[in-house]
């Protein structure tokens, strides 16, 4: 599914300096940080890299959205957590690409409500509607 248009709320600005060995940082000066490859790319891992970074998006925007959920949904998920792992590799193709696995830990539900509230969460989190048909996302709850 192609989202054709959105009604703006925000506009996050982010300029690169140098690729994936510099510097990134925003327009209002909240985020400035180095950039490293990883050492398992050959890299530094001096500073943070790209998929360190996705990864931190993605999981507070998919925390944000279980929220939004639970809510709907009348759940407790007081003390929970949500973890992205972001593996970047290889494609067929030969050019490079990556892979999420999203794991939610719910404490105050069981295993079947964690479960559902993280596939209804996929539905709504901005994240997942980018990558959705574009990426491979595995989804984990418990």
């Amino acid at each position: 599914m192609t989202i054709q248009h959105i009604d703006v709320a925000y506009t996050a600005v982010a300029t690169a300096e140098s690729g994936r060995d510099g510097r990134v940082s925003t327009d209002d000066g909240a985020l400035d940080v180095v950039v490293n490859p990883p050492k398992a790319m050959g890299g530094s891992g001096a500073g943070t890299n790209p998929e360190q970074l996705f990864a931190a998006g993605y999981s507070a925007c998919f925390q944000g959205a279980l929220g939004v959920v639970a809510r709907q949904e009348k759940a407790d998920i007081t003390g929970s957590t949500v973890t992205a792992s972001v593996s970047i590799g290889r494609t067929e193709a030969g050019g490079f690409g990556l892979e999420v696995a999203i794991s939610a830990s719910i404490p105050n539900v069981d295993t079947a409500t964690a479960q559902a509230l993280v596939e209804k969460a996929h539905q709504v989190c901005p994240y997942s509607n980018a990558t959705r048909g574009n990426i491979k996302v595995e989804l984990s709850a418990g």
